[in-house]
């Protein structure tokens, strides 16, 4: 029997080791991996289409101005078996010419419906009320993979009188939900292949190592060997049945992150600055000024003297200002958590479009332990 000093020191120690392994699982953090990698060739694929929308309300493409518009319909209307007489003038106003776009998503079969974006190819004011004709998608490779034919749906509004327009969002484009039927499949080498690869998102050695591990405790050693930093092989099951199940255990492992490396990221449009947890600082003097330069105009008009037969002379007064702030050298202690480099960046005080200039001055002088790249 544990005597109350023997009670309270059990307890102490008890309670320190729980702190440390709770310490330990909290620093490492899993992901799976279907957050990590994909599989490769198992993609989504671009599809694009030439079609025409009709129905409008007198908000379609002006013919005179897209020639193309009135080539389609007769075109369409020719192969519909309506021949219309030579040199006649099409004058249409509920007819345009659009573009559409959609993906095709991995292991898609034929029946299966897609959506579709419908987007104007002409000079058409709003595509509202608009339907889409039976038009082809193809791929890259120029095979029709899919038909496509529905009602356009434009999330938008928009009014015009007495030369006064009001517009909500966008009319010239919009959406068909499954507005595209899938015609035919794309051959994929997950039902035939010996093994496949996973390729991460990101590439990088420790992660791939650290996923072939994981792999490997789990499926037996040999199950996956990494190629590089970014493809992974896997063996698959001789069993052609069992992969989708092989899979789905596969996609859900866990995998110990690593510490991404240290990385600061400029938006040079913006001014936008962003920095990962890895970003350091060493000690370093930082001295920053302003200039300014100040530019006034002021318009004169010279009056000739009555009887002068003179004329009127119009004249610029400018004056130009420069004004030069000089900056206080401020020294800035080193950190080891972004905490402290965000700390002290900000006692500089400077703006955003200051702040880039200072980061890769700190780059090039060894100061800011991270890779710039600027966007």
């Amino acid at each position: 029997m544990l005597t109350p000093p023997k009670l309270m020191k059990a307890f102490l120690i008890t309670a320190v080791v729980v702190f440390a392994f709770g310490a330990k699982v909290n620093s490492a953090q899993a992901e799976r991996i279907k957050d990590l990698a994909s599989v490769q060739g198992v993609r989504m694929n671009q599809l694009i289409g030439y079609g025409l929308v009709v129905g409008l309300d007198g908000s379609g493409d002006q013919t005179t101005q897209t020639p193309f518009t009135v080539q389609s319909l007769t075109n369409m209307l020719s192969q519909l078996g309506v021949q219309l007489p030579p040199g006649t003038n099409l004058q249409l106003r509920n007819v345009a010419a659009v573009m559409l776009t959609t993906n095709l998503p991995p292991f898609a079969k034929p029946g299966q419906q897609i959506d579709l974006t419908v987007s104007s190819l002409g000079n058409a004011k709003s595509l509202r009320g608009g339907t889409l004709l039976l038009t082809p998608l193809k791929g890259a490779d120029g095979q029709i993979y899919a038909m496509a034919q529905g009602n356009v749906i434009i999330a938008g509004a928009g009014a015009s009188a007495g030369g006064s327009k009001v517009q909500i969002n966008q009319l010239n484009a919009g959406r068909i939900p499954a507005g595209a039927t899938v015609e035919r499949a794309v051959a994929s080498p997950f039902a035939t292949s010996e093994s496949l690869h996973l390729e991460l998102n990101t590439a990088d050695f420790s992660t791939a190592s650290k996923l072939a591990e994981a792999v490997n405790r789990r499926m037996g050693p040999g199950s996956a060997t990494p190629l590089d930093g970014r493809v992974i092989q896997v063996k698959f099951p001789q069993n052609a049945n069992d992969r989708v199940a092989f899979m789905a255990d596969l996609e859900n492992l866990d995998v110990e992150s690593v510490a991404p490396a240290a990385r600061v990221v400029i938006n040079a449009r913006t001014g936008s600055v962003v920095m990962n947890r890895m970003v350091t600082l060493e000690a370093c003097a930082v001295s920053h000024g302003n200039l300014s330069v100040t530019i006034n105009s002021t318009p004169q008009v010279s009056q000739p003297a009555p009887f002068s037969q003179g004329q009127t002379v119009t004249s610029e007064k400018v004056d130009i200002s420069v004004k030069s702030e000089p900056g206080q050298v401020m020294l800035l202690e080193g950190g080891a958590k972004l905490a402290d480099v965000v700390r002290a960046l900000n006692s500089i005080g400077v703006n955003p479009q200051d702040l880039l200039a200072i980061l890769q001055a700190m780059k090039a002088a060894g100061a800011l332990k991270a890779e710039l790249e600027v966007i």
